[in-house]
């Protein structure tokens, strides 16, 4: 009988031990990089930018973590991701309605955008050159200190937007512009 409570008593341990690991497992951890969203209506298009925000944390960031003349996701974790509700203009180029993940290549005096057609990815890692929709060249020029990396739109017209990545002491901007009707 004693043995029979023993092995009783054991396998309620054990399986109190394995609930309590599970517990642990589940339990949703802080994203180091917050997710954010900034949505924009330019004209009768809806712009929304879906991307997470890594911080600089004391970091070299431009030619060390994002190393110059390699593809980068533009944020961290999961690709930046921008969504068009109709056909817009960027920097004077058609680009198509619908979703694309955003990628750059970061230089030092040019940068060349990227909107790709896989608009799901993480990170860079499966990203294909050949599903590219469009590229632009594009000027970084100095800006005041941003610990998060941020995208914000600014200069809107009924038309057109102006969109900033900005991160550190960079800021990458591009115009959007859409028709008039």
């Amino acid at each position: 009988m004693k043995q029979l409570l023993h092995i009783l008593f054991s396998l309620f341990l054990l399986l109190l031990v394995l609930g309590c690991e599970q517990e642990q497992e589940e339990q949703p951890q802080i994203r180091v990089s917050p997710k954010a969203e900034v949505m924009q209506t330019v004209g009768f298009t809806e712009v929304k930018i879906d991307y997470s925000r890594p911080g600089v944390k004391e970091r070299v960031i431009w030619g060390e973590l994002v190393p110059y003349d390699k593809i980068w996701r533009a944020g961290a974790n999961e690709a930046t991701k921008f969504t068009f509700s109709t056909d817009v203009l960027i920097n004077g180029k058609l680009l198509k309605a619908g979703a694309y993940s955003f990628f750059v290549i970061p230089g030092i005096d040019e940068w060349i955008l990227i909107f790709n057609k896989v608009a799901d990815q993480w990170g860079a890692f499966e990203y294909n050159e050949a599903e590219d929709a469009l590229r632009i060249k594009v000027f970084p020029i100095e800006n005041d200190f941003q610990e998060w990396l941020t995208y914000s739109i600014t200069r809107t017209s009924d038309t057109s937007v102006d969109i900033n990545l900005e991160w550190e002491k960079l800021k990458v901007p591009f115009t959007l512009e859409v028709r008039a009707g």
